[in-house]
């Protein structure tokens, strides 16, 4: 039987902020524009252009949910890679091919980064100090590949 929305997850899903989700992120492959730790809020079904940082389901392991960005559409679905050059396994379109559409699940809108020292953000100035570098939209920024 359907569950039925109060009103309040009506005026939610009307924003679309019953789509919003925290997704934390380990490992390298996506460092230096989220590093292991950092928290993503994702936004589910959104539309994804290239440049996109987005969640999506392996292709070869669909238990296993990965973070990488949207270079371009082509046959099959989006070629998707990852931000950093230098990480010994890229676990990107470059091992797996084209990501169907079907597997793309959110898109990224922000990154958090965790405080160094929790115990050290005791004053409003190194709050502030630690939230302009910890906040960050996810940038569109296509590389050369």
């Amino acid at each position: 039987m359907p569950q039925r929305m109060d009103e309040r997850e009506r005026g939610l899903e009307r924003r679309g902020l019953r789509r919003l989700a925290l997704v934390e992120v380990s490992g390298p492959s996506m460092t230096p524009t989220v590093n292991t730790g950092d928290t993503l809020i994702v936004r589910y079904g959104a539309r994804v252009r290239p440049g996109d940082v987005v969640l999506l389901r392996h292709p070869l392991q669909q238990d296993l949910l990965i973070v990488k960005r949207v270079v371009e559409r082509r046959d099959g679905g989006w070629w998707v890679v990852s931000d950093n050059a230098l990480a010994a396994f890229a676990n990107d379109s470059r091992d797996f091919g084209a990501v169907p559409d079907e597997l793309v699940l959110a898109r990224g809108l922000l990154r958090l980064r965790p405080p160094a020292d929790v115990a050290a953000q005791r004053t409003v100035r190194s709050a502030v100090s630690w939230a302009a570098v910890a906040v960050r939209p996810l940038s569109r920024r296509l590389r050369a590949r």
